[in-house]
C-alpha cells in the first residue's frame, strides 16, 4: 500500500477482535512513531507500549471516549515532557500518532487516538515519572470486522479540497 492510498483508506477502528499483534508488527508500529519528524530533531517522547488487558482496560477509564483501549490487542501511550503542552511537543506526539496508525493500517491492523482526561489517573496506573506527561494514547488491533480495511471511502466523508483551500490570502 502506498502513502496515499493509506492516507485516503485509512479508517477509525474502535473494535478489535481478540487476537494479540505479533512482534514484528508491534515493532514496526512503534519504529514508525520512533522515526517520526520532530521539532529541532528533539524525539522529545516516550512510548508505553501495553498488551497487559488489566492496564488496557484500567487505562480505558481515564478518558470519556478512551473506551476502546480496553478491547485493544496493544495500546501505545506518548509521553511528552511538557505538562502545558508545549507546542511542539503536542506536535510532535501527534507525529508520531499518525506515523504508528499509517503504519498500522498498511500492516491490516486498526487503530483509534485516545484522549486522556484524567493524566494523574494514568500516570498511576502506568508508572511514569513525574517529568513526563500523558495526554493521547492509541489503541490498536484486528478489526473486529475485517471488512473495515478495504471498504471504500464514504461519498461525502469529507469536505471538497476547495472548501478549506484559500490561496494567497483568505
Amino acid at each position: 500500500m502506498n502513502v496515499s492510498d493509506a492516507i485516503r483508506l485509512k479508517r477509525a477502528v474502535r473494535k478489535f477482535q481478540d487476537k494479540p499483534l505479533p512482534e514484528e508488527v508491534v515493532r514496526a508500529i512503534l519504529n514508525a512513531g520512533r522515526r517520526s519528524q520532530s521539532s529541532k530533531n528533539e524525539q522529545g517522547w516516550h512510548f508505553i507500549a501495553m498488551r497487559d488487558k488489566a492496564i488496557l482496560k484500567a487505562l480505558s477509564e481515564t478518558g470519556t471516549y478512551a473506551g476502546h483501549l480496553a478491547g485493544a490487542a496493544m495500546g501505545v501511550a506518548i509521553l511528552t515532557p511538557n505538562p502545558e503542552g508545549k507546542f511542539q511537543d503536542l506536535f510532535d506526539a501527534g507525529q508520531c500518532a499518525a506515523y504508528m496508525q499509517l503504519a498500522a493500517w498498511e500492516l491490516g491492523v486498526g487503530s483509534c487516538i485516545a484522549s486522556i482526561y484524567e493524566p494523574e489517573k494514568a500516570r498511576a496506573i502506568l508508572g511514569f515519572p513525574p517529568e513526563w506527561h500523558l495526554r493521547i494514547a492509541i489503541s490498536f488491533g484486528y478489526p473486529a470486522d475485517e471488512a473495515k480495511l478495504t471498504a471504500a471511502p464514504k461519498k461525502g466523508g469529507r469536505r471538497e479540497l476547495e472548501e478549506i483551500v484559500h490561496w494567497d490570502r483568505w
